[in-house]
């Protein structure tokens, strides 16, 4: 198992945390590395936005701790009350991702002894504070997240798999017990880099810049994600419907064949992305639709007279991917054009 940087970075937050406190003599630091642990993110933005709810929850937490051993005691019952409280609270205001840290604020303050005194709320807040500063220090100084390389090598990664098996769908060369492996790999890599996507998406729209990334980026890897999205809606597509309509040799031939063109065009549109493709190829964006058109026309003609629907509907979706992939070719084109 390969350790990540954000796992060495909670590492290195929770020992900062701890080191701070004791140079301070602050007690009970636990709690400080506790909130480095919860505030720690995969971007800088979330990491921001867990330190500034955590902070505003420790707040209300230990507002609520007070009150509750003022007016119901600190007995078990007592304690277990005010944390259902403190749960229905943080649900109404959107804050759920905060209640753990929240409910240990409530019960350290709650089952200390001398707790009706707010200095040891006051002293409970200061390392908690301490905690979330720790937290956003690291996670902003070291290894800072690189957007750009890690959401390309995804791409990559994602579409060499997929590569294979919209290679493979027609002529049905592998086992059912793998291809449903490979199927469901695949899609729990669409939805990691679709997490990515979002990742630095919304870091850009809250902070407002990120390292060597710009909005036209963020055009292309968008339109990256949807196209990989749709090829793998083709290849559900097959799976689900094109074995039963029993196809013949004439078949599998006319969809092998624009699967194979699709999935190599497809390749070459990220290559030029990466600068990989020579300037003075040749273009062709007008022919590459046309030729989708003509394919989708076909289909239709020829299947609903055939009455085989099922391939109507795998045309139809090969059509949609044709298009995805056209207009990552586009907004490529266009980026490289700004950039130059």
């Amino acid at each position: 198992m390969k350790l990540g940087p954000r796992v060495i970075k909670t590492g290195i937050a929770v020992a900062l945390a701890l080191y701070i406190c004791s140079v301070l003599n602050l007690d009970q630091a636990v709690f400080a590395g506790i909130a480095a642990i919860h505030t720690i993110q995969p971007s800088i933005y979330r990491t921001w936005k867990q330190g500034r709810n955590q902070v505003l929850a420790n707040i209300m937490g230990g507002i609520i701790a007070l009150l509750g051993v003022y007016f119901l005691g600190n007995d078990p019952f007592s304690i277990g009350l005010v944390m259902i409280i403190v749960i229905a609270i943080s649900l109404k205001i959107k804050m759920a991702e905060t209640i753990a840290l929240t409910l240990v604020t409530v019960l350290a303050i709650m089952s200390a002894p001398g707790n009706e005194d707010i200095s040891y709320a006051i002293h409970r807040f200061i390392v908690t504070f301490i905690g979330l500063i720790s937290a956003l220090l690291v996670n902003t100084l070291i290894s800072p997240p690189n957007y750009k390389k890690t959401y390309i090598a995804k791409v990559h990664s994602v579409f060499q798999n997929m590569s294979i098996l919209m290679r493979t769908a027609i002529s049905d060369e592998m086992t059912e017990k793998f291809f449903q492996e490979q199927m469901s790999q695949l899609e729990d890599h669409l939805l990691q880099l679709e997490e990515q996507y979002k990742l630095f998406s919304e870091e850009r729209g809250k902070i407002g810049k990120l390292n060597h990334l710009d909005l036209r980026e963020i055009v292309v890897f968008k339109q990256m994600f949807k196209s990989l999205q749709q090829g793998f809606i083709v290849l559900e597509d097959i799976d689900s419907f094109y074995f039963r309509c029993q196809p013949t040799p004439e078949d599998d031939q006319l969809f092998d064949q624009k699967l194979e063109q699709l999935s190599k065009y497809h390749e070459l549109f990220l290559m030029k992305f990466d600068g990989n493709i020579k300037e003075n190829e040749p273009h062709f964006h007008e022919d590459f639709m046309n030729e989708a058109e003509i394919f989708l026309e076909n289909v239709m003609t020829a299947y609903s007279r055939d009455k085989k629907p099922q391939l109507t509907v795998i045309g139809s979706s090969i059509y949609n991917y044709a298009y995805q992939i056209d207009r990552l070719n586009t907004v490529v084109e266009q980026y490289m054009k700004k950039g130059q």
